[in-house]
């Protein structure tokens, strides 16, 4: 460099860091500004702290205390049924009141059963701290934070599902290597003291900051397509009118089913894989690559719903879903063709993500989703909670996994005969 440019160059370089900080600066506020972008953020870290993390602190937890590996997960569970049951009431404040507050204080609670856990001396405690946990899940994950989305964003909603759904997918990319990383220096209380701080900082002050924008009125936003019809006014009369009627019966019915269908073939994969002969290398690669099939079914989704009525992607997703577990219960090998099974079984689990999100708006509008998800949900939730343990206890009665995945099978296709009749008289030509 000649002696000419040294005085530029060094006029120019502070510039760079300065553009740094101002692109760093512009980052956070545009994450503080938008509730898309704040729930991103929020979601992929409080589905890395509160469900990513424990599968693997289990077993530091189960050497350093004794407490068996079962009475640990069965605590984890009973924190996802709690979650299921606190949706419900949880979204009729939602729709009421709006996502700042709840989702706030949820994340403080969240900080709170997470300090808990660290502490607990013994098993009863650490329970009682997973319940806790459970109530803060019911305020910070999926269910409140797509009742935010679709109200703020509708009718347009579906994108901001689709965008949260792929951030939110990236929670155990993020936070598995990370706690792993944590439990390789410290012990698993140590670990869950620096996912409590990381959960702290992250999220209470951006559900505090992004979601203080009026909350839109039930009807803000909507078309025709998606207002509720004047006789379905939001009172809790007419929420509970809905909730009994046929197709909303019948969706819980089918959505619940596939959930438990979903969540045992994920759990009992690698099992299955192993038995067909394949190393556990492969399979754990099988399981991940059902990961990033859930990616490229969310990414999809869009287009389907613009393509299809609500009735028939409802009965196309579960079916396929049906067909993927038939098929993983059916052909004996080679391992390729299973993994790639694997992969389609991913990409149904993605695109019923984004089945169930949108199941509420897309028949009975935006105007009581909150209390009309949250009880959609609990048995949904509650059915994905308990089967892993069922799953596992279906293949010792049956003889083993590819009967139990044939059992599955016949779950999902229970699940798409249920679809036929999902969609209310307003929505069953779309």
């Amino acid at each position: 460099m000649t002696d000419a440019a040294e005085p530029a160059a060094r006029d120019r370089a502070p510039a760079a860091p300065a553009a740094g900080a101002r692109s760093a600066r512009g980052h956070a506020r545009r994450a503080v500004n938008s509730p898309l972008a704040a729930l991103c953020v929020t979601e992929i870290t409080s589905w890395g702290v509160l469900y990513y993390a424990f599968p693997v602190l289990a077993p530091a937890i189960t050497r350093d205390t004794g407490w068996s590996t079962g009475a640990i997960t069965a605590a984890f569970s009973a924190a996802l049924i709690v979650a299921a049951l606190g949706g419900i009431p949880l979204g009729r404040a939602l729709d009421r009141r709006g996502p700042r507050a709840l989702m706030t204080g949820g994340s403080a609670l969240a900080v709170l059963s997470v300090l808990g856990l660290a502490a607990a001396p013994n098993l009863w405690l650490f329970t009682a701290c997973w319940l806790v946990a459970g109530a803060a899940m019911a305020a910070v994950l999926y269910q409140p934070a797509f009742a935010a989305l679709t109200r703020y964003y509708a009718p347009r909603h579906v994108t901001a599902l689709t965008t949260l759904t792929l951030a939110a997918g990236l929670a155990s990319t993020v936070f598995a290597p990370l706690t792993d990383a944590l439990s390789s220096h410290l012990s698993w209380r140590g670990a869950y003291l620096v996912l409590a701080a990381v959960l702290a900082v992250v999220t209470v002050p951006l559900h505090w900051l992004a979601l203080r924008r009026p909350w839109p009125s039930p009807h803000e936003g909507a078309t025709h397509r998606n207002d509720l019809p004047k006789k379905h006014a939001t009172g809790r009369a007419a929420v509970w009118g809905t909730v009994r009627s046929r197709p909303f019966l019948l969706l819980t019915a089918a959505l619940t089913l596939s959930a438990f269908t979903a969540f045992a073939v994920v759990v009992n994969l690698i099992p299955l894989l192993t038995s067909r002969g394949a190393d556990a290398s492969v399979a754990a690669w099988a399981l991940g690559l059902g990961g990033v099939g859930q990616v490229a079914g969310r990414l999809g989704y869009r287009t389907l719903a613009r393509r299809t009525g609500v009735r028939a992607r409802t009965i196309w997703v579960l079916a396929l879903s049906a067909a993927t577990t038939a098929a993983l219960a059916l052909v004996p090998g080679p391992i390729a063709l299973l993994i790639a099974i694997a992969f389609l079984a991913g990409m149904t689990r993605g695109i019923a993500t984004l089945l169930q999100a949108t199941a509420v708006s897309d028949r009975w509008g935006t105007a009581a989703y909150g209390s009309l998800s949250g009880i959609l949900a609990a048995p949904i939730t509650t059915a994905s909670a308990i089967a892993p343990f069922a799953g596992a206890a279906l293949a010792a009665v049956l003889g083993g996994y590819p009967t139990m995945f044939l059992a599955l099978a016949a779950a999902a296709v229970i699940a798409t005969l249920f679809a036929i009749g999902t969609a209310p008289p307003t929505t069953q030509n779309r």
